[in-house]
């Protein structure tokens, strides 16, 4: 009982930090796109202006725009997007997620 003051106390030191976070990707939807493209799609994509992809296999995601419409792309990531390359996972996006990694996308366009 003793570290209940103190786990509450870490809590509301934390809950700020998660706050402040949160609205820092609202304000910068480009940002939140980069993190979540990050996350998802760089352990195997090239997912800046430049570099190789680190999976062979794996085309850069700054060529998408040659094969798929960026407008349409928030479609296929909140229906959920699957492939049938074995390491590729199926990835479903909520809507305002999908639309900030369409505007990340946009911006590194070749």
């Amino acid at each position: 009982m003793q570290f209940l003051p103190l786990i509450a106390a870490l809590l509301a030191l934390l809950m700020p930090s998660a706050t402040a976070q949160a609205q820092t990707e609202s304000e910068n939807p480009i940002a939140h796109g980069r993190a979540l493209v990050e996350e998802f799609c760089g352990s195997c994509h090239a997912i800046g202006k430049t570099g190789k992809s680190p999976h062979d296999d794996a085309p850069p995601l700054r060529r998408m725009s040659r094969t798929f419409d960026l407008d349409q792309f928030p479609r296929t990531l909140i229906r959920g997007i699957s492939s049938d390359h074995p390491d590729m996972p199926q990835v479903k996006f909520s809507p305002q997620n999908a639309r900030d990694v369409r505007d990340y996308l946009r911006t590194i366009q070749e």
